[in-house]
C-alpha cells in the first residue's frame, strides 16, 4: 500500500450500511468518506484523492452502474477501483456491472472479513498499478530520444 493511509469513498444511501462499513475499514488503519448518492460520488471523486470507491448498485436518481460508467470517464475515475455492492446475485446484474467497468463485486449482506479482504486486495492492484506507472515514467525519462536530430 501506500505511505499515506488510503482514503475509501462509501456511496450508499442506507445510512447504516454506510455506518456499518465505515466502522470496519475504520478500525483497519482506512480514511472514510461517504455520500448518499451518484452525482456526490462524482463530486468528491473530482475534487479529492480517493483510492477506492464502494458503490451501492440501488440508489434514487442514479444508480451504480451509471455512477461506475461516469467515473471510468473521467481522469480521476479511470484506474480507480471500483466495488459494486449488490443485494443481487443474478448473471445480468454482474454483466451490467463489468460493462460499466466494475472491478469487483460485494453481496449484501456484506461481511467483515471479505469486504477488508476484496478492499485489502484492490487496494494492492492500485499500489502495483502506480508502482509500474512510476518505472516506465522513470524509463522514459532516462531512455535516449528517438528523434531524429534536426
Amino acid at each position: 500500500m501506500t505511505s499515506t493511509p488510503d482514503i475509501i469513498l462509501i456511496v450508499d444511501d442506507d445510512p447504516t450500511t454506510c455506518a456499518l462499513t465505515t466502522t470496519v475499514l475504520e478500525r483497519e488503519g482506512y480514511r472514510t468518506r461517504s455520500c448518499t448518492n451518484g452525482p456526490d460520488a462524482l463530486d468528491v471523486v473530482a475534487t479529492s484523492p480517493v483510492s477506492l470507491v464502494l458503490l451501492d448498485v440501488v440508489m434514487p436518481g442514479m444508480d451504480g452502474f451509471e455512477v461506475c460508467a461516469r467515473l471510468r470517464a473521467t481522469e480521476a475515475g479511470k484506474r480507480l477501483p471500483i466495488i459494486l455492492l449488490t443485494g443481487r446475485d443474478d448473471v445480468d446484474t454482474r454483466i451490467e456491472g463489468i460493462q460499466s467497468g466494475v472491478s469487483e463485486f460485494l453481496a449484501k449482506p456484506v461481511t467483515r472479513h471479505e469486504l477488508v479482504a476484496r478492499v485489502r486486495a484492490q487496494l494492492h492492484i492500485l499500489d502495483l498499478t502506480r508502482q509500474l506507472e512510476r518505472v516506465e515514467e522513470a524509463l522514459r525519462n532516462t531512455a535516449p530520444s528517438t528523434a531524429p536530430a534536426s
